[in-house]
């Protein structure tokens, strides 16, 4: 009665499943590489659908227009329809998979919690105390997503010049990027650059730091604080 009560809810609690599954045997190719390339493409896909339904559940009113194209650019799950556009045609990374499993994850984990509590408060128990230790390392998790979100960048324009990737792939991942820089619900990407800013500034004034290799530091900070898009 409670998944029948929230149909939306479900449909994007078994998608978001089955994008945890797929992305699992992705990263550990237990049937084989060849299947692997195509549990790349299923978990992405899946992610672009969870995504779409979780974008239609916040706006549902769909509209052909400037003002809704702004609001919806707003929202995380547009930001992660993008991102599965990006990578879904792309080389396989095992990079690009682990925000879409990590985030697929949590959010299953969630709803799984909300769906074990209207059976009975005391059901499965040993699933229960897995959920709270997943809840437990949330902080941690979004973290490491945010920093496979940075990581990504340089990645893209790697397989730019090793053939592996598209010419407008970096573009749009930057993109992507700024987006995340700039999410309301979603301050770890902001936290992440300005951590790494500062452990970066740490280890280049330490005076066993080459002075070419501080300059160098120092222009690639400059440079990416310019593009770094203005947060309100």
């Amino acid at each position: 009665q409670f998944l029948m009560a929230n149909k939306l809810d479900t449909a994007m609690w078994i998608s978001r499943l089955f994008t945890v599954y797929c992305s699992a045997l992705f990263v550990l190719p237990l049937l084989g590489l060849h299947e692997a390339a195509s549990f790349y493409q299923r978990a992405l896909l899946a992610n672009a659908l969870t995504s779409a339904l979780r974008l239609h559940q916040r706006l549902p009113h769909f509209q052909l227009s400037r003002v809704f194209l702004a609001q919806a650019l707003l929202e995380d799950s547009c930001h992660y329809l993008l991102y599965s556009l990006i990578f879904v045609n792309s080389y396989p990374v095992t990079m690009s998979i682990f925000p879409v499993l990590l985030f697929s994850l949590l959010h299953a984990a969630t709803y799984t919690k909300k769906v074990l509590d209207a059976r009975s408060s005391n059901s499965l128990p040993f699933l229960r105390n897995l959920l709270e230790k997943l809840n437990a390392n949330q902080q941690n998790i979004l973290k490491f997503i945010a920093c496979n979100e940075i990581f990504l960048m340089p990645a893209t324009v790697f397989m730019l010049f090793s053939g592996q990737g598209s010419l407008l792939q970096p573009f749009i991942y930057y993109r992507f990027l700024t987006l995340r820089y700039s999410s309301r619900r979603n301050p770890y990407c902001r936290i992440l650059f300005t951590e790494l800013r500062i452990v970066v500034e740490h280890l280049i004034t330490k005076p066993s730091c080459p002075v070419f290799v501080r300059r160098l530091c120092l222009s690639g900070i400059s440079f990416i604080s310019r593009l770094a898009p203005t947060v309100a």
